[in-house]
């Protein structure tokens, strides 16, 4: 005898086919969440400026004309000149490629070691976890303007020098970060679970935590990319970071001090291009974490 099917409801096939893990609704949340578009459109720009820039310019950045130096905006330079009569527009647009280097490279070395030194102290605690967090209290006295100073007295001003101080000062911070972030999911269901399987800690962490905690790592690094240009920026000004002929809006503010009577907008333009750069990329981790964090997903 054979006993009759039971119906399948159009959402239970939904359900059933819907890939694991999948998020349909991202995008539509995303459009909807004002910070997040935002700063996407913010962050584009800036990535689309040093685009550009690696092609083209409106001028040459290495011309030199002394006898256009410190023009008003004109057709021909639509941001003026400094005072050695190079365009400020083309010197912005090349400058977003020392601030995009500089952020990639101290936030990757700062994500890389921090959340390695994090999940290490989540998984082992005890004696390495203090000691972890230790360092990391004893990192956090020097701050990236103080190392720079300190590599700089030893190595000479440069990029590679500031990448390093901001990178080393960054590490404690994503330590911090992951090990607070591990030592919550430690704690779930599902890790014990993993363990009454005989899974040893190093595949626990591989598989289960440091998947679940991509979200905050994603948001941290967002946020310290925006003050990685922020830390280049001041660098540059005080000259410990890009030097010449590298563009860079910290020396463009720098260079810009001794001229406010003269040209103020040599400043404004640099201080505009920075600001709007911190501000979209803050606003694109404040999107991100809303997006991303499922207890605030599940509240809208």
């Amino acid at each position: 005898m054979t006993m009759p099917s039971t119906p399948t409801s159009p959402l239970q096939t939904q359900t059933a086919t819907k890939p694991l893990g999948s998020s349909p609704g991202f995008w539509t949340r995303a459009r909807r969440n004002p910070s997040f578009v935002i700063g996407a459109v913010l962050s584009l720009l800036l990535i689309a400026a040093a685009a550009l820039s690696l092609f083209w310019t409106p001028w040459p950045l290495d011309e030199v004309n002394m006898d256009a130096a410190l023009q008003s905006p004109s057709s021909a330079h639509w941001l003026g000149t400094d005072a050695y009569g190079r365009d400020v527009l083309s010197y912005l647009l090349a400058g977003a490629q020392s601030s995009i280097l500089v952020g990639v490279i101290a936030v990757s070395i700062g994500l890389a070691i921090g959340t390695a030194l994090g999940l290490l102290a989540a998984a082992r605690r005890g004696w390495v976890e203090e000691l972890i967090m230790r360092i990391a209290d004893f990192t956090f006295a020097f701050p990236a303007l103080l190392l720079a100073i300190m590599l700089t007295a030893v190595y000479g001003p440069g990029i590679v020098n500031a990448i390093v101080a901001i990178g080393i000062f960054y590490i404690p911070t994503f330590a911090r970060v992951t090990r607070a972030s591990a030592n919550s999911i430690w704690t779930r269901d599902y890790i014990l679970a993993a363990q009454a399987c005989g899974k040893g800690q190093w595949r626990i962490t591989l598989e289960h935590v440091l998947p679940n905690i991509l979200s905050a790592l994603i948001v941290q690094a967002t946020i310290q990319f925006a003050l990685a240009i922020l830390a280049e920026a001041a660098l540059s000004y005080l000259g410990l970071g890009t030097q010449q002929p590298q563009p860079s809006w910290g020396r463009m503010l720098a260079e810009a001090q001794s001229l406010m009577f003269q040209s103020p907008l040599l400043a404004v333009w640099p201080g505009i291009a920075i600001a709007l750069t911190v501000l979209g990329l803050n606003l694109l981790g404040d999107g991100l974490r809303d997006l991303l964090d499922p207890r605030l997903t599940r509240k809208r």
